[in-house]
């Protein structure tokens, strides 16, 4: 058996953490990480290490390491950014996004919806994840792609949650819907305020994250 990889253990760890198998806040345990692979507590300490780095784990001396748990004022700061690009990435797949782009773009929105036809919250939230990604793709600026796939795997338990607001689903698939018919309208303004107003957390949406944040 291939003995497992600080690269392999920290995709795992970063998956788990995305999907919500950890918490903001849960405490990593590196002794049974390294046990149910078999391995030595060095590529578990590399791992949390790179995890560290991204922003998704806090490594507190002599306390441990701890999924990230962002205050209010740190998440509205991430958000504003996540925002601002994934709002260039939308008014740049208005100029640059092939049919191939396009493509993906409708078939990860058309995947969206029939996770909202079956009131799926968990299966909207992975393929959301595919729509937003596919509009970073559609940029054409493998860099800005980079730092928004980035930032939205720290923000993904904080966006995860917000999709079990009432009706919050409904609302993001329109919202969906609007910004593709945007890029593929070639409106970068239009694009660009529409995907600006998708992100941003703000109003009852404000409310509903300082209510998931507080201790």
């Amino acid at each position: 058996m291939t003995r497992p990889t600080t690269h392999r253990i920290r995709v795992d760890l970063e998956n788990a953490i995305v999907d919500g198998r950890y918490q903001p806040g849960d405490r990593i345990d590196p002794e049974a990480i390294a046990a149910g692979y078999g391995c030595s507590r060095t590529p578990v300490r590399e791992a949390l290490q790179a995890l560290e780095a991204s922003g998704l784990v806090v490594v507190q001396p002599k306390r441990g390491s701890f999924v990230a748990r962002l205050d209010v004022r740190q998440l509205m700061e991430r958000f504003e950014l996540m925002a601002e690009l994934e709002a260039f990435c939308a008014a740049l797949a208005c100029r640059r996004a092939t049919a191939e782009d396009l493509d993906r773009i409708a078939a990860s929105n058309a995947a969206c919806a029939r996770a909202a036809d079956r009131d799926d919250a968990e299966g909207y939230y992975t393929e959301n994840t595919v729509f937003h990604q596919a509009i970073y793709a559609a940029s054409g600026n493998g860099f800005l792609r980079a730092q928004a796939t980035r930032l939205q795997a720290v923000l993904q338990p904080y966006r995860r949650r917000q999709l079990q607001a009432r009706g919050r689903i409904r609302r993001s698939l329109d919202e969906h819907r609007r910004i593709e018919q945007a890029i593929r309208q070639g409106d970068a303004d239009l694009a660009r305020r529409l995907m600006t107003d998708h992100v941003l957390v703000q109003g009852e949406r404000f409310r509903d994250l300082a209510a998931m944040v507080a201790p």
